[in-house]
């Protein structure tokens, strides 16, 4: 039996009120100076780190200035500039036919409805809600990924494990205004304290309010099940 949706509400507000006073200024982490710059780095950045990420960017966009030369380079060539990149060849694919499309179909302008973002090869909702947040300025949904999927469970914000499931009860517990920036919250917190197999509950500032504390909790932390 899940937790009554007040409480879930207020434990929600809690959250979001710590981390906006721990982090401040977060934001998104890519690099990226056009929309259709943004695109491609959030494909990239599926399975990957940021860091990565930035790393090849710097200079594939010197390369591939434009979706015209992404979709018109050679799928060896601009999968030998991703190889530092996780599933290189699969994103290059994706990258190649998303700019064909781009080109063809929207007149070289990255589209700014969720329907025609998702259309595109490899892009998700999760993808399509950041491009749409910081390309075009629409916020419609909560991007939830790994880090977001990891906190909201061990903060017993959700039971769910799908991303799009999660997303709509995020939604429900979040005040619109506050759907964006919950994301760059959850990712901070998840990066600097909030780890995968290491949270370091000691020094967390949500760790008084966390149903999922090792401090005082027989939770199991990689999962987000009690034992």
């Amino acid at each position: 039996m899940g937790t009554p949706l007040d409480s879930r509400e207020a434990q929600a507000t809690a959250v979001l009120d710590r981390l906006e006073a721990e982090y401040p200024d977060t934001t998104i982490s890519l690099d990226f100076s056009t929309r259709f710059e943004l695109l491609v780095a959030v494909i990239l950045s599926a399975q990957c780190t940021d860091e990565r990420v930035n790393e090849t960017t710097e200079t594939l966009f010197e390369t591939y200035p434009s979706p015209e030369a992404f979709a018109n380079a050679p799928q060896d060539e601009l999968a030998e500039a991703l190889n530092s990149i996780t599933y290189y060849n699969n994103k290059a694919s994706y990258i190649r036919e998303s700019a064909q499309l781009v080109v063809d179909e929207h007149d070289g302008e990255v589209p700014d409805t969720m329907g025609d973002l998702t259309e595109l090869p490899g892009v998700g909702r999760k993808t399509a809600n950041v491009v749409l947040q910081h390309a075009h300025d629409v916020v419609e949904g909560v991007v939830v990924d790994t880090h977001v999927q990891r906190l909201s469970r061990r903060l017993g914000l959700t039971e769910e494990h799908r991303p799009e499931t999660i997303e709509r009860e995020l939604m429900e517990l979040f005040p619109e205004e506050r759907w964006q920036a919950s994301t760059h919250l959850f990712i901070s917190h998840g990066r600097e304290t909030c780890t995968a197999r290491n949270p370091d509950c000691e020094d967390c500032v949500l760790e008084a309010i966390c149903p999922s504390s090792k401090l005082d909790s027989a939770v199991d932390l990689a999962s987000g099940e009690a034992w």
